[in-house]
């Protein structure tokens, strides 16, 4: 695929950056683990053959897929040289011969044929897709999900916690992408979407919408209090330019917060706790690939 130009990328954070990658590794094998798995529960795997991993980053999620599931095809999707390069490396390095990867805008029309794929998978997309790119987005997964096929979303709140810091930081950052019309949000004082993801998917088509709820708790004294804080550090240093450039603070009182927010990590009487949502819906069987 032919180089992006710099300004179609819609990601509030640096999609090139080291430390993102880095992030995303980690985010990646927490995030399975808190779900319990790697595969909806109740699919029929002896149906899926072909999968589709939509923005996946550094390829965590495929890369497993690929390593279980070795009877299936995985093709995994990225904006990012960097993300799809490592990803790449990784599954030569794993010999994983039944999974690729492309770069790839998932806000533009999919390279893939009509009625490609049995499961499409997607985490966390809501950094980068603005409000009014879903219809296409999820048009153009019905469009490649083959009839009697599985869409998976899975997306979150910000968490909810005991420290001041991180609740600022965590307002800024809501109110910035909203700002940026990535949100549903009608104020901007949450995060605006898992609220609306069986609407969407409903609303193009599929069918069967099943919802699951995920609480991660992160509290101080907690198995994962440390693994997972340290996603929420790096993110929010890497979220100062856009919450800055959104207006929403300036580079002095976000260095401030921020220094705050990691001084009350290790505080004994921290508590916090994350919600997740995956939401799936089925293609019926028997319907034509066009958008209903």
């Amino acid at each position: 695929m032919a180089a992006l130009p710099p300004d179609d990328n819609t990601y509030m954070i640096d999609i090139e950056s080291a430390a993102e990658t880095a992030r995303l590794i980690m985010q990646d094998r927490l995030l399975t683990a808190q779900m319990g798995g790697l595969i909806p529960e109740g699919l029929d795997t002896e149906r899926v053959r072909d999968i589709l991993d939509l923005a996946c980053g550094p390829g965590g999620w495929a890369l497993d897929t690929a390593f279980h599931y070795p009877e299936c095809r995985i093709i995994g999707t990225d904006l990012s040289q960097r993300m799809t390069a490592y990803a790449e490396a990784q599954a030569v390095t794993q010999r994983l011969t039944n999974i690729s990867f492309e770069r790839m805008d998932v806000l533009q029309p999919l390279e893939f044929a009509d009625q490609s794929f049995d499961l499409v998978n997607g985490r966390l997309l809501r950094g980068f897709m603005p409000r009014a790119a879903w219809p296409q987005v999820l048009s153009e997964c019905w469009r490649i999900t083959r009839p009697g096929g599985i869409i998976r979303l899975t997306d979150c709140e910000p968490p909810i916690t005991t420290s001041a810091a991180f609740e600022q930081l965590k307002a800024w950052y809501i109110h910035a992408l909203w700002k940026a019309g990535h949100s549903f949000s009608p104020d901007g004082r949450h995060g605006g979407l898992v609220q609306m993801l069986g609407r969407l998917l409903s609303t193009v088509g599929y069918q069967q919408i099943t919802h699951r709820a995920y609480a991660v708790d992160f509290s101080s004294g907690t198995a994962i209090h440390r693994e997972f804080f340290q996603d929420f550090v790096v993110f929010f240093e890497l979220l100062k330019p856009f919450c800055v450039e959104m207006g929403e603070t300036t580079q002095e009182e976000i260095d401030r917060v921020y220094a705050q927010m990691i001084n009350e990590r290790d505080a004994p009487n921290f508590c916090a706790v994350q919600f997740y949502l995956t939401v799936s819906g089925k293609k019926p069987e028997g319907r034509s690939p066009q958008n209903p």
